[in-house]
């Protein structure tokens, strides 16, 4: 499964079609790019929260906060290309599951 390098959204169903760019790490999805480069670490993990928080934290910031950290920092992308949103706490392995079986 082909997936983006910045979030991990994979590019299948209706998403197949969402690649924005691709770069010498793989492809970016539409949400985080603009035209040819991709967006800022902050930018990316704002809309990672914004996304957690409409659809899996029940408007708990700090949760969707922790699943967003969760999740970037498990991407390989983000371990090469660190910024200060990454530092703090993660979403438990247990509540990173219970968020991506809601999905």
């Amino acid at each position: 499964m082909i997936s983006c390098i910045t979030c991990g959204m994979p590019f299948e169903g209706e998403h197949k079609e969402m690649i924005g760019l691709q770069t010498m790490y793989g492809p970016v999805c539409t949400f985080d790019s603009i035209g040819d480069k991709i967006k800022t670490g902050e930018e990316i993990f704002e809309g990672g929260v914004q996304f957690f928080l409409s659809t899996v934290a029940g408007g708990d910031l700090e949760l969707a906060q922790r699943l967003t950290r969760k999740n970037m920092n498990s991407l390989p992308y983000w371990q090469e290309h660190l910024f200060d949103g990454l530092n703090g706490p993660e979403a438990t392995d247990e509540e990173f599951q219970e968020a991506m079986t809601k999905l």
